[in-house]
């Protein structure tokens, strides 16, 4: 059965972009362009995955993430975020204290999202 993958971001062509790299490498994809959304639609079902864009509207990337983690249902559940900006060492701390599995920088390969996807999930 094909793995799930939640993808969240408030630019319509990045989820349809990550969608379309995501199913063309077997994944299946539910698509939210917001924090709440997301977390609206984690509570009916859990993916194997999240991929969160961490510069959002209303409720960044990283305020989704503590909610995940916050929630015993989904606080295992494997992070990616994806971010335009470059993680400094304070950052990445907070990735780690976040439980975050991965981090993409925009703009990426479309290998290199399906590899590092790969990589956390299989």
């Amino acid at each position: 059965m094909a793995k799930k993958i939640l993808i969240v971001d408030d630019e319509p062509h990045i989820l349809e972009l990550e969608q379309g790299i995501l199913e063309s490498g077997g994944y299946k994809t539910i698509l939210a362009p917001t924090g709440k959304d997301a977390l609206l639609k984690l509570e009916k079902e859990i993916p194997d995955l999240v991929i969160l864009d961490m510069m959002m509207p209303g409720m960044s990337g990283r305020e989704v993430c503590e909610k995940i983690r916050e929630n015993p249902k989904t606080k295992n559940l494997k992070v990616i975020f994806v971010t335009v900006a470059r993680f400094s060492e304070v950052g990445k701390k907070v990735l780690e204290d976040l439980n975050v599995s991965d981090y993409i920088t925009k703009p990426f390969e479309n290998a290199d999202l399906l590899n590092r996807v790969k990589k956390v999930i299989g």
